[in-house]
Formats: structure tokens, sequence, C-alpha cells
């Protein structure tokens, strides 16, 4: 039905790069089915409906948790977006803002950019930032829809954020920090920090960390296709049934692929008691460019789908 239309037709997705709902997707917002026929792996008019079917769906990850409970959200109903924003787009005082964190029910979680994360934040915070891929990963790793949730942002965004929190479903938001992070800082208050190095100071320390420290949290199709020799594959979707594999005692180096998402491991693992964490700026982007050893580069396609079974298995 697509390939015989005009090349000249305008085509807008559905779900862009990084999201959970395909695969190898473009992050341009719009582009013409020409181009599509041209640069699209699925179109390929000699493909059978199996082997169209095969290529879309091998290497794809089991759906997020958050996805069934959307769903079901959806079904029965849920609170109107000014209701939401009414509760949620609360300033709070510091003494109203440290009471509530004090609860061990109440998740505090940081949307600042990953830079201002890294040089300092509330001990025990989360950090996703609102400047990522903030919504899938909220959903991924905040298990309960009905988490109570309070949040450090950047002044301004205070909105964005309770909206973008209720888009997946998180509609318990209890308000944030009036004035950002800088009145917890001010006040005097402990701030912790997370070591970060170069790739270039990697490449130093290389030899220096076992396999078992260096952990690569990109998703198994990525570590596959291309990883630094020697690591281990510990993604970021299933870090937490997996941190039972890891010692506090350890010392511990993470990256990702640009430095978001180890950011957001290493808040995780920091929050669970773990403290010798390192993270590496600029990820996998920046490490590939170093002396670092790497694995030979498989096309994500062209990954065996036994190899990949194998590797969700081990980590699911």
């Amino acid at each position: 039905k697509i390939m015989p239309l005009a090349d000249e037709i305008t085509v807008y997705p559905a779900h862009g790069a990084g999201s959970a709902c395909g695969k190898n997707m473009m992050k341009e917002t719009v582009d013409t089915l020409g181009n599509q026929k041209k640069m699209n792996y699925a179109l390929n008019p000699d493909l059978t409906r199996e082997e169209f079917i095969k290529q879309v769906t091998d290497g794809l990850l089991p759906p997020p948790q958050y996805f069934a409970q959307n769903v079901a959200l959806n079904k029965s109903g849920y609170q109107s977006i000014e209701k939401v924003l009414e509760s949620g787009v609360v300033p709070l005082s510091l003494a109203d803002f440290t009471t509530l964190i004090e609860d061990e029910s109440v998740l505090l979680l940081d949307t600042r950019n990953k830079t201002e994360f890294v040089e300092g934040h509330v001990p025990g915070s989360i950090f996703i930032g609102l400047d990522g891929t903030f919504a899938p990963w909220v959903g991924a790793l905040i298990p309960d829809l009905q988490q109570k949730i309070v949040f450090i942002a950047q002044p301004g965004t205070e909105e964005e954020v309770v909206t973008r929190l209720a888009r997946v479903g998180f509609d318990n938001t209890l308000g944030y920090l009036k004035g950002g992070f800088s009145t917890w800082k001010e006040a005097g208050n402990d701030v912790a920090t997370i070591n970060s190095i170069s790739p270039a100071e990697f490449a130093e320390q290389y030899g220096n960390w076992t396999n078992d420290q260096i952990l690569d949290v990109r998703k198994p199709t990525e570590f596959l296709s291309h990883h630094v020799l020697n690591s281990t594959n510990l993604p970021l979707d299933y870090i937490n049934s997996n941190m039972n594999k890891l010692n506090r005692e350890e010392p511990y180096l993470l990256f990702c692929n640009s430095g978001y998402r180890s950011v957001i491991a290493a808040s995780i693992l920091m929050a669970r008691g773990f403290r010798g964490l390192t993270d590496v700026r600029e990820g996998f982007q920046g490490i590939s460019q170093t002396s670092i050893p790497l694995s030979n580069y498989t096309c994500p396609t062209e990954i065996p789908q036994e190899k990949l079974d194998s590797a969700l298995a081990a980590v699911m």
C-alpha cells in the first residue's frame, strides 16, 4: 500500500529516535516518502511479509513496563491536566521540601541538566534531565504510577516537568523546591557530587579497571554492535533488577553513548549506597575517539537474534 504512493508525499513519524516503539529510527521530524523509500531498511519491495516482520521486530527490547500501565490508565480514566498542574506545580519552602524528602515514600527527582547534577545535587536524589528523553526514562525506571514525587528543576521549567510526568501517567507530584538547587546549597546543606572524567582520562586509566568495574549502561543492541573490550553491559533499563550483581565496596566506571544515561545510572546507584563511582563525559562517542580497544563494529540490524536473546536473558 505504501510503495506505490507518490514520492513527494510528506511523512510525519509517530515516534522519534530513542523511542522504545521501534528501532533505528531517524531523529528527523519530517521527511518525504521518496527519501524513505531510499533510506528505510524496512521499505524493501523484495521482502516477503514474514521477512518484513522479522526486519522490524528482531532486536527490539521488551516494551517498558509503563506501557501496559498507561494502557490501563487510558481505559479507566485519569485526572485532567489542569488538576494535575494545580496539585503539582507547587513551590515548596526549604523547610517543607526537607520534610517531604525525609519521607521514604517520596522520590526526589532532579530534572536539571547532567553537568549541573554532576557538579552538585541533593544527596539521594535521582537524576532524569528534562533536556534528554525525560518521560520515557521516568516511565521505565519508576515502577509505580502512584509514586509521590518532589522535584528540583531549572527555574521556569516547573510546569513543563509536571506536564511531561503526567504524559506517562505520573500524576502524584507534590511540588518543587522554590528557587531550585541553589536554595538547598546556599542554606549550607550537604551536597553530593559525581566524579567525572574525560574519555582521554579514561584511556590513561583503562588498564587500572577490571571488566566487572567498567559498566556500559547502553542497551544490549548498542553494546553488541560496538563496545569497549573488557567491559560489562549493565543496561540502564534493567539497573534496578541487576543491582544485586554489584558490590557497594567496589569502585565502578560508567558510560553510555553521550553521557545522559550514565548520570541517571550513577544517581540511582548513589541513592542505593554506592560511593566509588566515576562517570565518563561524552560516553562512547568520546571513548571511540581514543586509543581504548574496541570490539569490531556490527550493524545493529545484523546482530543474530540468538545473540541478542542471550544478552537480554543475562540482564532481565
